[in-house]
């Protein structure tokens, strides 16, 4: 089965490949689609693909991983003995014209592809014996269905100076039930124009405070869904509030340990606690003193306070 190319990418501007990717759910959007990401969340890709939000830039971590692209795919082929090559297209499915993938590498003369990936030392011990963290399966897997390839590779550089890959076969009853959450969240989300479940991310809070950006209308009686909604939230503040007393109290007996060292290690570890001199606006002193300047440069904002509270008893 021949590999089906939506669009191809060669002298592409990165606008233009971005816009391509709003036209369907890639290999990078399966684990967020799926609730399975740690960087991402479905209110994020919809806020993508339906128009709404650009695409996050990408940071530190992302920028690396695309420089030493090259480099993992060289060092994968010196390991294995086998030959890569780049794919300059969007890939789409055969039958689901939704689902695109935008691949790092094929493995030449075989039905395979190669995802090069970097990450931190912190992060080593997802990657011990076997494993590979449940993301990348999912955007492996999504890059199978997609291809129709047996087989994908991932080879990953771990803090700079350690080399891991590994094989994963195509896996045909993962890949039916990724079809099915990419096809509902495709259809019944992104078509549709109906967000999916709010979640605690930042793109969820973002989203409802768009929704709703001031309240026209008086006091209402909320559905039985608040009371456990409410229970809920005040026992997640409790125990933010004994793990906040917790990490002050490590803090402060690192502090102790320091004493007047500016620097301590241990092991792998920095523990610092440095001098740090900034300068600040006196708007006090300001508006006491000039009322006038204070005035002219008061700038009104508009925004609405969330508070959950009791009712004071008759």
């Amino acid at each position: 089965m021949a590999v089906n190319i939506l669009v191809n990418t060669n002298n592409m501007s990165h606008e233009e490949w971005l816009e391509w990717r709003r036209k369907g759910i890639g290999g990078s959007d399966a684990a967020a689609v799926a609730g399975l990401s740690p960087w991402k969340s479905p209110i994020a890709v919809w806020l993508e693909k339906t128009g709404q939000a650009e695409p996050e830039k990408p940071g530190e971590a992302a920028y690396w991983g695309r420089v030493l692209e090259d480099v993992v795919a060289r060092e994968f082929s010196i390991r294995t003995g086998l030959r890569v090559r780049r794919r300059n297209a969007i890939l789409k499915h055969q039958e689901h014209e939704w689902m695109i993938a935008n691949i790092d590498r094929e493995i030449v003369g075989v039905r395979e592809g190669l995802e090069c990936k970097t990450t931190s030392a912190y992060n080593a011990n997802e990657w011990k014996d076997d494993e590979v963290p449940a993301q990348y399966i999912l955007q492996v897997q999504h890059y199978l269905a997609v291809t129709g390839y047996e087989a994908w590779w991932i080879a990953v550089l771990i803090g700079g100076n350690r080399f891991v890959y590994k094989r994963i076969e195509r896996d045909e009853e993962l890949i039916q039930e990724l079809i099915e959450i990419e096809r509902d969240f495709w259809e019944n989300h992104v078509l549709a124009n109906v967000p999916p479940n709010l979640d605690g991310s930042r793109a969820s809070t973002e989203l409802v405070k768009r929704m709703y950006p001031r309240a026209t209308l008086p006091a209402v009686n909320l559905p039985s869904q608040a009371k456990e909604l409410i229970e809920e939230l005040e026992n997640v503040k409790a125990d933010i509030k004994l793990l906040e007393e917790r990490k002050n109290e490590c803090e402060n007996k690192l502090k102790q340990l320091l004493g007047e060292h500016e620097e301590g290690k241990i092991g792998n570890m920095v523990v610092t606690w440095k001098n740090i001199t900034s300068k600040k606006f006196d708007t006090n002193r300001l508006k006491k003193e000039k009322p006038e300047i204070y005035e002219r440069y008061l700038i009104t904002s508009s925004y609405r306070k969330f508070d959950v509270r009791k009712l004071k008893e008759a």
